[in-house]
């Protein structure tokens, strides 16, 4: 894309300029002065954490914990991973004799058949070509949710393939070499996060939304309206924004140990797999995973407040899409909204296309019934809203403190079980240019850049239905926040990135 349209570019031309901002706040942190030198311990990494700029990042207090790191599968920024345990991979070598004891008085089978146990298998990780020939692991992690119903870490293997190089690591192996392992798979953890949820699923999967939409339907058609207001500044922010973070060289080649070259394979690999219908309709994830019960999965805090969001944004939507299409026929008769559903289904002619289209949507690319154009429409919008602030806001106080959710690691993850010390992760850290790096980064993207969800900065909803609809969707967004806020008051950590006025209408940042 040579340029970008008029109404589609930002305010203000250094608003996108991702780089230019990040180096602001270092310098008004004082922080430019820093060497390349490593971190000398913690408690060196720990002191350049000041306000106003960098204020230390949530995870910074328990992130050693085994807690905090379950809770990071729940609450953190990459929250859709987890599944329900259903068998152990053959290729995933637990020793019962070393699992059962965390698990309760039950043994494998048994906690399988409970309910009790969860895994993350990043077997698309396997084999990924990476920046300069660096390589990453590709982990497996087993979860327990013990009697006090968290979510505990009880095994993590750091590559695929069984061998004497590759043990199972568990909490009761040394404590150092046990933490170490957990950050190897953070690693793996936050890779997938940053190429594949955050940027491939809500970015790019909103790119084709929006071009499909320009393209497909006029200005005055109600699904245009419905949508439009979502689209704003997302490709500014891909073409302006990240495309320069992206090129050879720059953020994600010095302090992603993937670089560009595995962030593109990874959107690649993703997105071979990814249905619109599954891990694009949050109800239909949550099913397939296995995670949509609370009883089963409690603490899930993403899971139970998406939801909320998800069905206001339903009933706004079928209001407006049942009051359009009210006779028998309109549907078919429509080549407009036809046209923006084949188009968006549609695989692109030209070779090399990896993300121009999406597989999963109705009929194959054709609309027969309103419902179908609302349950689209609706996870559109959540898309555009929800999802994007649940994988991205909480980057700085996940990435923020590297240790805790590492993008970058230097030398290999641990291949036995010799005891590690303190010295030994500090050696594998980012190095203090790429740790200030990253905050700046970090920090920046976890900016809110425009109004709440429901407040649009354009409108296009005009007419009374579309106003009503407007209306009561507004007053449930106030409702769920008030719940959302009496759920806080006794939850152990607030859960913040999906409170109505924390979520963006739009992908701006």
């Amino acid at each position: 894309m040579a340029s970008l349209p008029k109404d589609e570019m930002f305010s203000f031309s250094d608003q996108f300029d991702l780089k230019a901002l990040g180096m602001r706040l270092k310098l008004e942190h004082k922080l430019i002065g820093f060497t390349s030198e490593r971190w000398k311990s913690l408690e060196d990494l720990e002191n350049v954490y000041k306000p106003p700029h960098f204020p230390k990042p949530s995870v910074m207090e328990n992130w050693k914990s085994d807690k905090e790191f379950g809770n990071q599968r729940l609450t953190g920024c990459n929250p859709a991973m987890i599944r329900l345990c259903t068998k152990i991979p053959p290729n995933f070598a637990v020793d019962e004799k070393d699992v059962e004891p965390l698990l309760e008085g039950l043994n494998v089978s048994e906690a399988i058949k409970k309910k009790r146990l969860f895994i993350i298998d990043l077997k698309l990780l396997k084999d990924l070509p990476c920046t300069d020939g660096r390589k990453i692991p590709a982990p497996i992690a087993l979860f327990f949710v013990n009697k006090d119903k968290y979510l505990m870490p009880v095994a993590i293997q750091l590559n695929q393939d069984p061998a004497p190089n590759n043990p199972v690591f568990y909490p009761t192996d040394p404590e150092y070499t046990w933490l170490l392992a957990k950050c190897y798979f953070n690693l793996g953890e936050a890779a997938i996060h940053e190429s594949g949820s955050h940027l491939g699923f809500t970015h790019l999967i909103g790119e084709i939304i929006v071009i499909a939409t320009h393209r497909s339907l006029s200005p005055s058609h109600p699904i245009f309206r419905l949508l439009a207001p979502h689209f704003l500044y997302l490709l500014a922010i891909n073409y302006k924004g990240m495309t320069p973070l992206l090129a050879a060289g720059e953020f994600t080649d010095l302090n992603m140990t993937i670089g560009a070259v595995g962030m593109a394979d990874i959107i690649k690999r993703t997105f071979s797999t990814w249905r619109f219908d599954v891990e694009g309709s949050l109800p239909t994830d949550l099913l397939v995973r296995g995670v949509s019960d609370p009883e089963v999965l409690p603490n899930y805090h993403y899971r139970d407040d998406a939801l909320l969001l998800r069905e206001a944004i339903y009933d706004y939507v079928k209001e407006v899409v049942d009051h359009h299409y009210d006779v028998p026929g309109k549907i078919a008769a429509d080549h407009e909204l036809q046209e923006w559903i084949r188009f968006m289904g549609t695989k692109p002619k030209f070779e090399g296309e990896v993300i121009g289209y999406m597989k999963g949507l109705p009929n194959d690319g054709h609309f027969k019934t309103a419902e179908e154009i609302t349950t689209v429409v609706t996870d559109c919008i959540f898309i555009f809203s929800a999802a994007h602030a649940a994988a991205n806001f909480g980057q700085y106080n996940n990435y923020g403190f590297p240790p805790a959710y590492p993008l970058w690691m230097n030398g290999s993850p641990p291949q036995d079980k010799t005891p590690l010390t303190e010295a030994d992760i500090i050696e594998q850290l980012p190095n203090k240019e790429q740790t200030l790096d990253i905050m700046a980064f970090m920090k920046l993207l976890s900016t809110r850049g425009s109004k709440p969800l429901g407040d649009f900065e354009v409108q296009y909803m005009h007419g009374a239905t579309y106003q009503k609809a407007l209306k009561k969707f507004r007053a449930e967004l106030k409702r769920i926040g008030d719940i959302i806020d009496k759920r806080n008051e006794t939850r152990e950590e607030k859960y913040l990135w999906l409170h109505p006025r924390e979520v963006p209408n739009s992908i701006t940042i």
